[in-house]
């Protein structure tokens, strides 16, 4: 069975850091592109960050710039991403999603379950 699951969510505090992982079993990620996206409460689905099959393209959300990076680590089959300085507008669920072009273009081919990411004192 091909899937994607994100871990890493959970409960934070303003201005700390989590890092969500997106985990494939059933598939190789080496050649697929993965994005990362959020939906809140109430809101649409927004993308957040993307990273190309190579690894060498990334872009990000304006609001994400410098304070999420993401990341993938092939060997594990897994990819990352490094929220700091989180901000309770930063609630959401993400979710991870795989591009079989490679390039960061919609439609991505499979979708993750989500994990929660809530921002809170």
């Amino acid at each position: 069975q091909l899937q994607l699951v994100e871990s890493g969510g959970g409960l934070v505090q303003p201005g700390g850091s989590l890092r969500l992982s997106c985990a494939a079993s059933g598939f190789t990620l080496d050649y697929y592109a993965i994005g990362w996206f959020r939906q809140a409460p109430g809101k649409e689905r927004e993308g957040v960050s993307c990273i190309s099959s190579s690894g060498g393209s990334t872009n990000y959300a304006d609001s994400m710039k410098g304070r999420f990076t993401i990341s993938r680590d092939n060997a594990k089959n897994t990819v990352y991403l490094q929220m700091n300085s989180l901000k309770p507008e930063d609630t959401a669920v993400y979710y991870c999603a795989a591009d079989g072009s490679g390039l960061c273009i919609s439609p991505y081919d499979y979708w993750g379950q989500g994990t929660q990411v809530t921002v809170s004192s």
